[in-house]
């Protein structure tokens, strides 16, 4: 790694433009974003491993998106907050790495559970006499230890490729925190080698896509297949709190993406504040998702809230 001495720390820029006037309220707003992450997925960690009704396959995973969450936010958002906050902008070189590591190692790890769930409501709607055998606890427990594990290689591929790049540009970290695009910015010359790590991310991130936009494909013929409407009805609401929750991680990043291979670019200001909204918003709203538009943890709720 002797041909990246030459850059010691890096300057996490923020956002761009931004006043200092505005620094106090901006670390305010994202205190309170990291605050709503951290109660919201906490709350759901302790009440589904609590309330005993609710550990099974589904809640499991919905835990495992929880931690996830709850993971990425501290990862990425004490950073920010201690700039507008403190002023400290700096993070050293191996931190920077280490927190690019984990931002899309979480982000695989999420796909991943993304696609377990889809495999989840794939079974219970199309074969649902099955479903109590082929999706038990220990099967979601082994699906979803499987999803932590897997992209751990792949992204240890893609830091060790980044690390060998040469860093001759600017220190300066154009994002909110360092990930693997803001990072590679800095490196001089070999494209290549960084257009096959942009390859090996986005196969990452779309090859659960896929699997998730076939199984929900042919959920939805197997849902118009039920003959009377009520039955549509209450088999569809079983997945409309996985399809928002999927909607809201992909959706934005598949604009982001199509934008940029047609050649369309966002200016700085605009690009941190979509990819900012993108990677935070569904930590944020994932765990009103669960309690509100899933019925057991909305009865369980209910009953504890609600009874003496």
């Amino acid at each position: 790694l002797s041909n990246i001495t030459g850059i010691h720390n890096f300057f996490i820029l923020g956002f761009p433009g931004l006043s200092p006037s505005y620094y106090s309220p901006a670390s305010a707003v994202l205190f309170l974003v990291y605050l709503a992450i951290l109660v919201g997925n906490i709350f759901i960690l302790v009440f589904v491993i609590y309330e005993k009704s609710l550990q099974k396959p589904t809640y499991l995973v919905f835990c495992h998106l929880a931690l996830t969450d709850l993971s990425f936010g501290t990862v990425t958002l004490p950073q920010i907050i201690s700039k507008y906050w403190f002023g400290n902008s700096i993070i050293s070189f191996y931190g920077c790495f280490t927190q690019m590591f984990f931002v899309h190692y979480l982000g695989s790890v999420m796909s991943f559970l993304l696609l377990v769930m889809a495999l989840d409501r794939f079974i219970a709607i199309c074969v649902p006499l099955r479903y109590p055998v082929l999706i038990t606890n220990n099967i979601i427990f082994a699906l979803c230890g499987s999803a932590w594990f897997l992209p751990l290689p792949l992204m240890m591929i893609i830091i060790f490729q980044a690390l060998s790049l040469p860093y001759c540009q600017s220190n300066i970290i154009t994002q909110c925190y360092c990930d693997h695009i803001s990072i590679t910015n800095q490196a001089c010359g070999n494209d290549r080698k960084i257009a096959q790590i942009v390859a090996l991310c986005i196969a990452i991130l779309l090859l659960p896509l896929g699997f998730i936009i076939l199984s929900y494909f042919i959920i939805i013929l197997s849902v118009l297949k039920i003959s009377s409407s009520k039955g549509r009805i209450r088999a569809w609401s079983t997945c409309t709190p996985q399809l928002i929750i999927i909607c809201l991680y992909y959706l934005p990043r598949c604009f982001v993406y199509l934008a940029n291979f047609v050649g369309y670019t966002f200016n700085a200001s605009v690009r941190i504040v979509v990819v900012m909204l993108y990677s935070l918003l569904p930590a944020v709203v994932n765990p009103i998702i669960y309690c509100f538009k899933t019925k057991d943890i909305k009865e369980s709720l209910k009953m504890k809230l609600f009874t003496k």
